[in-house]
């Protein structure tokens, strides 16, 4: 069906329900300038739009794509998948000049958390976006999650409450909105809600003393938003994930918790909703159970879809299957906080950290060594292994990682190789010759092959290097092994310091 056919049919967009249908919507789109088609929804109501690292080149680009869809209206909600670290939008080609909460929780700093958050928000800020899908505030609790991992603050639950709301506060003093996620928690999955749905099998006072803690932090720090998981949780509701649950997002989070912000769900095209509700049916429910907005564009970004989910929650309203007046909450709440976001830009500017290089400072704080340095560093001409992962969806294989790049700026001489699953020690010595081997693993683990590459080139070559940019769970290994929390550039610098002794 064409988009005009679709239209033909469409609801009078100067109706009321309509227009509240578009106003919870947050889709994204296909390119570096807002295309007509978006424009002319924003126009007619849409509220919210969602920015991917597809939409952004440069800060420069980036403020006039913002400033473009203000043409239309000047309290449009810019939202971006920013959390600094693995997770970058705003620095996707690049890497990331921030370190990500695993880091920050490693440094164990709260002042150094919230400044971080302040100075990112400062440069979200500058750039016209004014909420932010972050911080992550899941307890990382089984450390063969696939999808949360250095997202977390941490496996503590005291330490990751702490951070979330420092990371809150310094986020919104730079007028940005955060978005706390995933609710009810999602760090003790191991499936990815991108590819399918996971479960927790937690009791409900496991649920309370250690999933909700970080989140009722965020809601005493004035978290603007809170994100919906795509998981599971029997002990709250047998049948329904926490996006689509009443139980859940009404009785627990808004009765329980006492939250009065908004609730946004995560991306409702993931599988996890999508290949069993669908993203109608499954928007028509998640407003239905008490969500304010729908998150959807990180695969689906064009008008047909918004169209179609338009025209689901107004077809479910005339059919009873929503009320109406469900819908007009949802809306007004999306409208409160586009309203807070325009006061915050016509009041005074919000000051970021004032320390434009924290997030490499921060990045050097969170690297932990085992072995000596003096002993295994400088390094004269290495050879970097980095033993890769399949990319985790919500990282993406956009942005680079390691040290390669940043040791060969620091060290004349090096060279570098890139070993996916499969590649073996032999692969990586025959590749090194005589160099010093400097061998690079993300959340090594997890991986069986990634452990027993690492084990073997350790056992053939003991001065072999071992740089970890995951969780750092399995044990050290190697003349020198250096933890550095995440895989943002900055950390990815603070290691090739240390490597190239400087």
């Amino acid at each position: 069906m064409t988009v005009l056919a679709h239209r033909t049919t469409a609801p009078d967009s100067n109706d009321g329900v309509t227009r509240d249908a578009l106003a919870v919507l947050q889709p994204g789109f296909e390119g570096t300038t807002a295309p007509a088609w978006l424009l002319r929804q924003v126009a007619e109501g849409l509220t919210a739009v969602g920015l991917f690292g597809r939409n952004i080149t440069s800060p420069e680009q980036l403020a006039a794509l913002t400033a473009q869809l203000r043409t239309e209206r000047d309290d449009v909600l810019v939202a971006i998948d920013e959390e600094g670290g693995d997770v970058t939008r705003l620095e996707v080609r690049g890497g990331s000049s921030f370190p990500g909460n695993l880091a920050l929780g490693a440094v164990d700093d709260v002042d150094l958390t919230r400044d971080v958050a302040r100075e990112l928000g400062r440069r979200l800020a500058e750039c016209g976006v004014n909420l932010n899908w972050a911080p992550s505030a899941d307890v990382n609790s089984n450390p063969d999650n696939p999808v949360i991992g250095v997202r977390s603050f941490g496996a503590d639950t005291h330490l990751t409450a702490r951070h979330t709301a420092a990371y809150v506060e310094g986020l919104q003093a730079a007028g940005v909105a955060a978005c706390t996620k995933h609710f009810p928690g999602h760090g003790d999955t191991n499936v990815d809600s991108h590819h399918a749905l996971p479960r927790i099998d937690v009791d409900l006072e496991t649920l309370a003393v250690r999933e909700l803690v970080p989140f009722r932090a965020a809601i005493e720090a004035g978290t603007k938003a809170v994100m919906s998981a795509h998981i599971l949780v029997p002990a709250l509701d047998p049948t329904r994930p926490a996006t689509l649950s009443p139980q859940i997002l009404t009785g627990l989070l808004r009765k329980e918790l006492g939250y009065e912000g908004l609730i946004v769900t995560d991306g409702m095209e993931m599988k996890a909703i999508a290949g069993t509700y669908g993203i109608e049916r499954g928007s028509v429910l998640a407003i239905a159970a008490g969500a304010d907005a729908i998150c959807v564009g990180g695969g689906l970004a064009d008008e047909g879809t918004v169209l179609r989910l338009r025209d689901a929650l107004v077809s479910a309203v005339r059919e009873g299957a929503l009320p109406e007046e469900r819908l007009a909450e949802a809306a007004a709440r999306v409208r409160s906080l586009a309203e807070w976001t325009r006061q915050v830009r016509r009041g005074a500017r919000p000051e970021g950290s004032s320390a434009p290089g924290i997030g490499l400072a921060a990045a050097r704080r969170a690297v932990v060594v085992t072995g000596s340095p003096k002993a295994a560093a400088p390094v004269n001409a290495p050879y970097i292994a980095t033993l890769t992962p399949v990319a985790n969806f919500a990282v993406g294989d956009e942005t680079p990682w390691g040290v390669a790049a940043e040791v060969s700026a620091l060290v004349p001489g090096t060279d570098s190789g890139v070993y996916p699953e499969g590649s073996t020690a032999a692969d990586v010595l025959a590749a090194a010759g005589n160099r010093t081997v400097v061998a690079v693993v993300r959340d090594a683990h997890r991986h069986p092959w990634m452990t027993e590459a690492l084990d073997a080139l350790v056992a053939a070559r003991p001065e072999t290097i071992v740089v970890e940019m995951g969780v750092p769970q399995a044990e050290p290994r190697g003349a020198l092994h250096i933890a550095t929390h995440g895989a943002a550039r900055v950390c990815g610098r603070a290691a090739a310091e240390i490597i190239a002794g400087v």
